[in-house]
């Protein structure tokens, strides 16, 4: 009734497309995991510190981060860091970064492997 324990063709199980967006996305969260927080020994992203990456049909690319605080002594220099470094990712046309902080960062944002890393784990 439902095809449970029914055989599937194989062509219904196609793999996935590895789309051109998706693979400058793998690309841009590469680049960025080689940027790292000054103050903490953990790269931004898997701080957490960005919530979006939005590669745009032309190649574009929209960033939205934020940062551990409002007052954060990197509030110029890291999102710029952050814009040069994904415009420079091989496939992306040009990038923007756009900061946020709502949601605010907190430490559960951090991935596991940076909890891990800092004893959070």
């Amino acid at each position: 009734m439902f095809g449970f324990g029914k055989k599937k063709d194989n062509k219904d199980m196609a793999t996935p497309e590895i789309t051109d967006k998706m693979e400058v996305e793998k690309n841009v969260i590469n680049a960025l995991k080689e940027i790292f927080d000054p103050e903490i020994p953990v790269n931004v992203f898997d701080l957490g510190l960005i919530y979006e990456i939005d590669v745009q049909e032309d190649m574009h690319v929209n960033i939205i981060m934020t940062l551990t605080a409002p007052n954060c002594p990197v509030a110029e220099s890291l999102p710029n860091e952050i814009k040069e470094k994904a415009a420079a990712t091989a496939g992306v046309k040009s990038a923007d970064v756009e900061i946020t902080f709502d949601p605010p960062w907190d430490k559960d944002m951090m991935s596991d492997e940076a909890k891990l890393d800092l004893g959070f784990l």
